[in-house]
């Protein structure tokens, strides 16, 4: 285990490198002066200019720069964005929050949802609702995330009017932003209307969350449905048959925990496609996310933000892949190293 965790940080390690490398070099390939590339910020007077050069040791070799641009960024210094003007490290870091929150809930519905659904039709295999559920998983499962956010806003926003158009929460509210969840930051406010206030971040919520949750839920029901399939002939899920015990002891006692032993890795490991439909989703809803930011920054041809939001993404995914791996190996150790997820 202590080799494999090894491995595993020199991999994260050196994954970290090669994307600072990138960001780094994205400085140089953007039109442009680097030095404003990597500061954001237009020096119209030569004497702050020499002083930004020397912070950023432009006159030295380029692995010089590179190991001060590496000193920056540990210490939180990531340079300004052209449009707004503020720190790319307050941005970045307030935007993220409602990223989370928005993968989160779905992901929890996505659970809540896809996995009863897929005991049920894994024990049903090859008759009618597994057939039913097997097609209605296929259809969630292709439909693309942003046709299906458009869909909904048609239907129920427009044409019902049941949810709002876009937005987090309504402009006449006035959330301190604390943690960055909305919810979290509304119960923990003393602002008045409280429970009004929630109930308009929730319906913000729904259709982005919805717009994720059909995806990622046909992506855990087929999962599931597939582990339960294996898990069944199993030699020990017989045996039981033949103890005496009944058809629902032998699904609580063997075969919901095997079952689930190797499909929680593999659900996990979903995290990065739910990060990415709940970027392309933002965008859409107008939601407050770093996705929709770094939208945004690509628009306005903000180089700085573009360089520090992709190098920001790529990090959180690499992440959470390697501490997911690392997770999965803890909870079956007997997992093979070349697992991966068939759907």
């Amino acid at each position: 285990m202590f080799r494999f965790v090894l491995r595993h940080f020199n991999l994260y390690v050196l994954t970290l490198l090669v994307l600072c490398i990138f960001s780094f070099w994205l400085a140089y390939l953007f039109p442009g002066d680097p030095l404003v590339n990597l500061t954001g910020l237009t020096l119209n007077d030569p004497a702050d200019y020499q002083a930004m050069a020397q912070k950023y040791h432009m006159d030295s070799g380029i692995l010089v720069q590179f190991w001060h641009y590496l000193v920056l960024l540990w210490d939180g210094d990531w340079g300004f964005s052209f449009s707004s003007g503020l720190p790319l490290y307050q941005e970045i870091f307030d935007s993220l929050p409602a990223t989370v929150e928005l993968s989160t809930y779905a992901l929890l519905l996505s659970l809540l949802i896809g996995i009863p659904l897929g005991f049920l039709a894994g024990l049903r295999h090859h008759r009618t609702t597994d057939n039913a559920l097997l097609a209605a998983s296929v259809v969630g499962y292709s439909t693309p995330v942003f046709w299906l956010a458009l869909l909904m806003i048609l239907l129920f926003s427009l044409q019902l009017g049941w949810f709002p158009l876009s937005g987090r929460i309504s402009l006449l509210f006035d959330v301190p932003h604390d943690t960055g969840f909305i919810l979290v930051d509304i119960w923990l406010s003393d602002m008045p209307n409280k429970g009004a206030a929630m109930i308009n971040a929730v319906q913000h919520m729904v259709m982005p969350v919805l717009s994720i949750t059909i995806v990622t839920t046909a992506i855990v029901l087929r999962l599931t449905r597939r582990a339960v399939v294996e898990v069944m002939p199993k030699e020990y899920v017989q045996a039981a048959y033949a103890r005496g015990l009944s058809k629902h002891q032998v699904i609580l006692r063997h075969v919901v925990r095997n079952a689930m032993l190797p499909i929680l890795p593999l659900l996990a490991m979903q995290s990065t496609i739910l990060l990415t439909n709940a970027m392309i989703v933002e965008v859409i809803y107008s939601w407050p996310g770093i996705g929709n930011w770094l939208i945004q920054a690509i628009y306005q041809r903000d180089y700085p933000a573009i360089r520090a939001g992709m190098l920001a993404v790529s990090t959180l995914v690499v992440s959470l892949t390697i501490f997911i791996d690392l997770l999965a190996r803890i909870i079956d150790p007997t997992r093979e190293r070349g697992a991966r997820a068939k759907i």
